[in-house]
């Protein structure tokens, strides 16, 4: 076996003879097939945090290299230095402030020689500058806080990083203890200084969902699960919850339009015109295994929260959830993800110029400067039109390790069939009724 390391990519050359034949094979360094990654676009970096292997999360560090065109079938990874901790279900936010430094918030953590979680801290640093990781002293860190998922962060101008709800759990036997919340987490990333907002009881908790902070400081919640402790249920994607982060209350908006589907574990990106684009998504059985997973495009106008399914064209990507996306310049990219029950990982790429509403399988450099770009490199920023949405996923928990029921399943490769709009199929017995809870489906109770 011979191997060489050409800029900062990994290759390893296989000879193989059969008689006076001999083959060679060579494999370019690429990361694994995994789901539950977070993602955060530095620059013409896009970068993946961790996410689910197997039955182990992983603590490595990639990034696609967008400086440059290429094709979805050899896509340009690069590996980065890796994580201090084995890490998923977290969320994670490019600073405003340098433009290069990313903060992981949240999700569960584990030692990264042994399966043991490693609670040390929920706030990660990353300098995409000097590849260095650091774990920041967090003031009036609020203590329940601790191992908190299936959440989205938001970050302002001003570098203030909303979490809002999520779930956590206790767990020392087979069937863990899930907690869910309804606050609202507030990091100032300025003076390290942290801020819990306490909220009314019609406030409901809520989990599993997409956030994306729009240019008039309003964060738009889509879709996951909402109701009580005792009463869980998909979220109805015709009410939008919202909260303005300039006064800090909360509102409703009636969303008209095309009929979507509730969901959880989808992506959204917006784009420079205020609308959402969201992605794929699923919905999970009660015990606590993919059921469905959605191919769908739905796009939200921010101005008259209508909903539309536009219409696609080219190759489609599969049915995706607990996949990650980001919209760079004209291109949505999804990466990693669930395509169906039975395959949970993928490592593949997805492009949709957004421009036309069709699926490419080129990345094309762009050739014209945007006048706006000089904020477009922030991720989840209010004055961006670059933004990250990211999967979030819920899984199994046993006593020590976060597993899903069938995580031995690797990928494999099938065909699969594009369907605008496409609502969960009839046979399915847990499909959600809007605004009703889902007989059966709330899995995480104990």
């Amino acid at each position: 076996m011979l191997e060489f390391s050409p800029s900062q990519h990994k290759y390893s050359i296989a000879m193989c003879s059969n008689h006076s034949r001999v083959f060679f094979i060579i494999c370019q360094n690429v990361p694994r097939p995994r789901r539950q990654p977070t993602s955060t676009l530095v620059g013409t970096r896009l970068y993946f945090f961790g996410g689910s292997i197997d039955t182990i999360a992983s603590n490595e560090v990639w990034y696609l290299d967008l400086s440059s065109s290429f094709n979805i079938s050899t896509p340009p990874w690069h590996s980065d230095v890796a994580m201090p901790v084995r890490y998923n279900f977290g969320t994670s936010c490019l600073s405003p402030i340098d433009n290069s430094t990313v903060f992981l918030v949240g999700g569960r953590t584990w030692m990264v020689t042994s399966r043991v979680f490693s609670y040390t801290s929920s706030v990660y640093k990353f300098d995409s500058k000097v590849s260095q990781w650091t774990t920041p002293t967090i003031n009036n860190f609020n203590s329940s806080f601790t191992s908190r998922s299936d959440i989205q962060a938001v970050i302002d101008n001003y570098g203030k990083i909303f979490i809002f709800g999520g779930s956590d759990y206790i767990s020392s036997t087979i069937t863990p203890i899930y907690n869910y919340y309804n606050d609202m987490n507030i990091l100032d990333i300025t003076t390290m200084t942290w801020s819990t907002q306490t909220q009314s009881q019609s406030v409901l908790i809520y989990y599993a969902y997409t956030a994306t902070l729009i240019s008039n400081g309003l964060i738009v919640y889509i879709g996951g699960c909402s109701g009580s402790n005792t009463n869980v249920s998909y979220t109805n994607m015709v009410q939008i919850q919202v909260i303005d982060t300039k006064v800090y209350t909360w509102s409703t908006k009636p969303a008209s339009g095309s009929t979507i589907a509730s969901r959880e574990a989808h992506s959204a990106v917006l784009t420079q015109d205020g609308n959402i684009i969201v992605y794929g998504g699923s919905i999970f059985n009660n015990s606590g295994s993919i059921a469905y997973v959605f191919s769908d495009i739905a796009v939200l106008n921010t101005n008259s929260w209508v909903w539309s399914v536009p219409s696609v064209s080219g190759t489609s990507a599969p049915p995706l959830t607990e996949h990650s996306a980001a919209l760079y310049k004209n291109y949505m990219i999804l990466a990693f993800g669930s395509t169906s029950a039975s395959i949970l990982y993928t490592n593949n790429i997805y492009i949709l110029d957004i421009q036309n509403y069709t699926w490419v399988t080129t990345f094309n450099k762009p050739t014209t400067t945007n006048p706006d770009n000089s904020s477009t490199d922030q991720a989840n920023n209010n004055s961006s039109n670059l933004y990250i949405g990211i999967g979030i996923a819920r899984n199994y928990c046993d006593a020590g390790y976060c597993t899903s029921k069938d995580d031995h399943i690797r990928e494999t490769h099938i065909s699969t069939i594009y369907t605008p709009g496409m609502p969960p199929p009839a046979k399915y017995e847990l499909t959600p009724t809007y605004g009703v809870p889902v007989p059966g489906n709330n899995y995480h109770s104990s």
